[in-house]
């Protein structure tokens, strides 16, 4: 059935992917923005409940797809958006009589350690007890998170890893099948109601395969440069000291921090009784690999600034 859709972040890289999702499927989608974009049917208005209840409300709008996200994970901007911007969000569809609201989360809320995990966690709870008919996405990584080093092994150097280049894995998962999977959950029953983790195509890689495969997609011989765990925990307490007396710093420490978490922790599901990471219990989807995207990059103009997605 064609509805008409309220799609939130839809500026960024999944948010934009999505919105192409939803029209191929035949839905009327309106996107809220804060400034003026060249998404088609965006709408430059205040993000607070009321004009967004008045927009809902307006266009009759059955559901809210949320890939609302902070772009930094410090503790200040995961709490106003992944947080408060989404409460934000979800006490407007109420208002205006949503019936379905679909989240964009994180598969690393399973063992939270940093702020924006909290953050995130927070409002799944709130969306969860809300009277709505709600999902709750939480993919691996993103092709783009992973696809940092391309200039770096362009310009000679080697590859970046973390201890061995083998303490995680993942599979992650493309813009267009991460979309299309957001999509199918305002018309699939067995996907609401739901926490729903989902990777793309096995199997689970770690960062030293990403790494091969990144050379072998370019031409170049594979050279590996480790990083050692304990050198990050070494920095991340001296700006944890320095910033008790520098906000600045504080922010450093803190994306220190998240830097740590994804170079020791798997982007899979996390298997509670056995306490450990389990590729074979983590959801496949999709047909676009880590390969295929590393053949695309190969040729293609330098990367886009990638932001708080960089991990190198």
């Amino acid at each position: 059935m064609s509805r008409s859709i309220v799609l939130l972040g839809a500026t960024g890289t999944i948010g934009r992917a999505t919105h192409a999702a939803l029209i191929a499927d035949g839905h009327r989608v309106l996107s809220p923005v804060r400034a003026a974009t060249d998404i088609p049917n965006s709408v430059v208005t205040p993000l607070t409940a009321d004009a967004l209840s008045a927009l809902m409300l307006t266009n009759k709008c059955d559901a809210v797809v949320s890939c609302l996200a902070s772009r930094t994970g410090t503790p200040a901007e995961a709490n106003a958006i992944d947080r408060d911007l989404n409460n934000t969000a979800l006490t407007a569809a109420l208002n205006a009589g949503v019936t379905s609201f679909v989240l964009l989360s994180a598969i690393c809320v399973q063992k939270p350690k940093l702020a924006f995990q909290h953050a995130k966690l927070s409002f799944e709870a709130k969306l969860r007890a809300a009277p709505i008919t709600w999902s709750i996405v939480r993919p691996t990584a993103y092709f783009k998170s992973l696809s940092g080093q391309r200039e770096r092994l362009l310009a000679g150097k080697p590859f970046l890893v973390f201890g061995n280049g083998t303490l995680t894995a993942c599979k992650p998962i493309g813009n267009t099948d991460l979309a299309t999977y957001l999509a199918r959950c305002l018309t699939t029953p067995a996907m609401q109601n739901r926490v729903l983790p989902v990777g793309g195509p096995g199997p689970a890689i770690t960062p030293r395969q990403q790494g091969e495969m990144l050379c072998a997609a370019l031409g170049i011989e594979p050279r590996f440069k480790r990083v050692p765990i304990a050198l990050m925990t070494a920095i991340i307490g001296v700006l944890t000291v320095l910033g008790l007396a520098s906000k600045r710093l504080r922010v450093k420490a803190e994306l220190a921090r998240i830097g740590r978490y994804y170079a020791t922790e798997s982007m899979l599901v996390w298997d509670e009784s056995r306490q450990r990471y389990d590729p074979e219990m983590t959801p496949e989807f999709g047909t676009q690999t880590l390969a295929d995207h590393y053949k695309d990059l190969a040729n293609a103009p330098p990367l886009d600034d990638r932001g708080a997605h960089a991990v190198f």
